[in-house]
């Protein structure tokens, strides 16, 4: 048997490193597939480059998205969250807010990045729709992928970072900047697995060093939480915590029931008035027929 690291998911393929830096084509035992790029699993050799995941190692987390009956794995062992927004095209308030809940279920830091801030008065717009996640702690960090994504270095040392975004926001042009060759590896890894043109990418790792990794992953268009509960969606806002258990009523769901503390401290600028109607928007499609 033997050890290693998922750093590529397509399909049902992975493509599984061990620690001498060998590569081998791996399928999971079973018709169905609990695996995710970032796994750390035991596998056995059947073949010269191939091989059978058997087990996959206890993980420190697990970032998914869900829908009614169907839960998508995205990346596992991951330690940061980053999204990638831009100053153009325009960007999905909501699906920043899902992710920045699942990470904060999973215990992960956070950060948003502002790519595409050449285009000066569109940067502007954007930093002003992203107050209401600095106002709640989220570091945001502008930078012009095209002109290089260096200083994302630093953000991303000693992390297991995971890049998330929407079509369009230049997140393969970061992927680029700190990676040139990422191109070639991927069609490398295509005619390696021999089923690039059979399997649609969901993940792939990319080391920066020994201790830093980075996960990219496609570009998202939807993020459910299903899986997640109503108090599960109520503690990924941060700045929520320290207010939940002070409403009138111990049910409360932070609509429009009266002695709600999330709607007082959104009327005294406590809470960002957005977040909150973000929460509701979110609690309410999630949740609102359990």
């Amino acid at each position: 048997m033997l050890a290693g690291q998922v750093i590529a998911a397509y399909g049902r393929h992975y493509l599984v490193e061990t620690g001498d830096g060998r590569r081998y084509a791996c399928f999971p035992r079973g018709k169905k597939s609990a695996v995710a790029c970032g796994d750390r699993v035991m596998f056995a050799q059947t073949a010269e480059e191939q091989g059978v995941i058997e087990a996959v190692d206890p993980r420190s987390s697990l970032f998914s998205r869900s829908a009614a009956h169907r839960q998508k794995l995205i990346a596992a062992n991951v330690s940061q969250l980053a999204i990638v927004v831009a100053a153009e095209p325009s960007f999905s308030e909501e699906l920043i807010n899902r992710c920045l809940v699942a990470a904060e279920v999973q215990d992960m830091h956070a950060l948003i990045l502002l790519n595409k801030c050449d285009l000066k008065d569109a940067a502007a717009a954007a930093l002003a729709r992203l107050e209401p996640y600095a106002q709640a702690g989220y570091r945001v960090v502008e930078l012009s992928a095209l002109e290089g994504a260096e200083p994302l270095r630093a953000l991303f040392a000693n992390q297991a970072t995971l890049l998330l975004g929407q079509s369009g926001m230049g997140k393969s042009t970061i992927v680029n900047a700190l990676f040139p060759d990422a191109h070639v590896a991927t069609r490398e890894i295509s005619a390696f697995l021999a089923s690039g043109r059979h399997t649609t990418t969901q993940a792939r790792l990319y080391r920066l060093d020994a201790d830093s990794t980075l996960i990219d992953c496609p570009g998202l268009q939807e993020f459910g939480l299903h899986h997640l509960s109503r108090q599960d969606i109520e503690s990924g806002f941060v700045e929520f915590r320290s207010l939940l258990g002070q409403c009138r009523f111990q049910n409360c769901r932070h609509l429009s029931e009266p002695g709600c503390a999330l709607t007082k401290a959104a009327a005294d600028a406590a809470i960002h008035p957005r977040r909150l109607d973000m929460f509701r928007r979110i609690s309410l499609a999630e949740n609102g027929q359990r």
